[in-house]
């Protein structure tokens, strides 16, 4: 079998699902798929187009990635990293094309040819694993990664080039979310060792932002359709799956740079979405993150108890001195469950290298980070460490500085807060230049929610 689709796209088609069908036919073993586009780029912007492959059973992988031609295959043993490999079903398949990006001006040409073919392919058992899922650590503390990319999507790196960095910077657990497929999970349960906890996910890269699924191992379909399905739906399905919905890097430059990148779901600022990622990447990188730290405390301010998270969005190696934001978290375990259960609960704190600890007690009731505090007088106390020369520790609430001092690279300090002074406190670590080091989860006073 080959077939040949071809059209002319124009800025109307611009964030559109293009459906191609096709009929396999009996007894095909290999098939191919070869997405071509021009032009490339318009004005130094470049066209994106995407594919997502449904076999008659459901999803069968996306390419998530740049570039003017994509070619995929996929057989009973391999298939084109972002895509599943395993025998090819008779019946209606559907290649999706997704228009990420269609400049005006020009039109955008594409062909997108399939074919098969019957030849045997010789299916290989898999390699035993290596490790059978890594010893189980108790109640600690760990640092690690919740947002990270591979060759499955748009990254530069396979999985063991992202979890040799992640060792090396002596991380406890790293998350693999590649953008709209679930290829980067296959045999996921086998590469947690004593040292490192694999968890795994996916970035749901829509149109209008980019959300990631935490914890969960079935694809999740991101795309947004007026009538039939909005990113509180996603969001729900995400929750009943186990997993964490987070939104990612909110106020990211977007459109024509970075397609989609940028928040703009109204109902969704912040609707259910219990977490955002308030630290992308490097803390004056391109995200704004210093926006999206500031939209947080409005958030909290608004009586929401959102958790705020850091993630790389790491697509390669980087050197050993850049220093991207982790999270360090109070788990009961380190397995992924427990992970993103403490991160749930707000039990973490983000930081780039110091360590920064918030504890509260009022009424001889003790808290930590997510916790509430009955009202009254409450002593809230910070503790530090690796702190560098000339940083300031400030504790903010209700998002206004309420105390701020140069301290040196370990210590604690407490604080007298009188009742009704504070409904959320949260403490920050800023360099000289006033760059965030570290930054805590809130301590709540008031009521608990249910």
């Amino acid at each position: 079998m080959h077939t040949t689709f071809s059209g002319l796209l124009t800025e109307r088609d611009w964030k559109r699902h293009i459906s191609h069908t096709f009929d396999l036919p009996p007894g095909a073993t290999r098939l191919t798929i070869r997405l071509r586009f021009e032009p490339a780029e318009v004005d130094s912007v470049q066209n994106m187009l995407c594919l997502t492959l449904f076999d008659p059973a459901g999803f069968r992988g996306a390419g998530h990635r740049g570039g003017a031609q994509h070619d995929v295959t996929i057989d009973a043993a391999r298939a084109t990293p972002g895509y599943l490999p395993g025998p090819l079903p008779a019946g209606q398949w559907d290649a999706v094309i997704d228009t990420h990006m269609i400049m005006p001006g020009v039109p955008c040409r594409y062909t997108l040819e399939v074919a098969t073919s019957g030849t045997m392919v010789e299916a290989h058992a898999p390699a035993p694993p290596v490790a059978g899922g890594g010893r189980v650590r108790g109640r600690g503390w760990y640092r690690g990664d919740l947002h990270a990319h591979t060759i499955h999507s748009d990254a530069d790196w396979d999985i063991p080039d992202l979890l040799g960095a992640a060792r090396a910077r002596g991380l406890d657990f790293v998350t693999i979310t590649d953008h709209n497929t679930i290829a980067h999970l296959d045999g996921i349960e086998h590469l947690t060792t004593d040292d490192l906890l694999v968890m795994g996910g996916m970035e749901l890269t829509t149109f209008w932002g980019h959300a990631l699924s935490l914890g969960t191992r079935r694809w999740i379909d991101w795309r947004i359709r007026a009538g039939e399905r909005t990113m509180p739906q996603i969001a729900a399905e995400i929750a009943a799956e186990g997993g964490l919905f987070v939104i990612a890097h909110p106020l990211s430059p977007g459109d024509p740079q970075c397609t989609g990148c940028d928040w703009r779901y109204v109902e969704m600022m912040p609707g259910v979405a219990p977490a955002v990622e308030v630290w992308n990447g490097l803390w004056d990188g391109d995200s704004n993150n210093e926006a999206a730290l500031a939209l947080w405390y409005e958030w909290l301010n608004w009586g929401l108890r959102i958790v705020a998270t850091a993630g790389t969005d790491a697509h390669g190696p980087a050197p050993a001195e850049v220093q991207p934001g982790f999270n360090v978290v109070h788990a009961t375990r380190r397995d992924e469950v427990s992970i993103l259960r403490a991160v749930a609960r707000g039990r973490l704190y983000l930081s780039c290298g110091p360590l920064l600890e918030l504890t509260g007690e009022c009424g001889g009731t003790s808290a930590m980070m997510g916790d509430v505090l009955p009202r009254g007088t409450a002593t809230i106390r910070a503790r530090w460490r690796d702190v560098p020369a000339n940083a300031r520790l400030r504790l903010l609430t209700d998002g206004s500085p309420l105390s701020e001092d140069a301290v040196p690279p370990e210590g604690e300090r407490s604080w007298a807060i009188a009742e009704g002074a504070m409904r959320w406190c949260v403490a920050e670590v800023r360099a000289a230049n006033g760059a965030l080091l570290a930054v805590t989860n809130p301590i709540y006073s008031g009521e608990q929610q249910p």
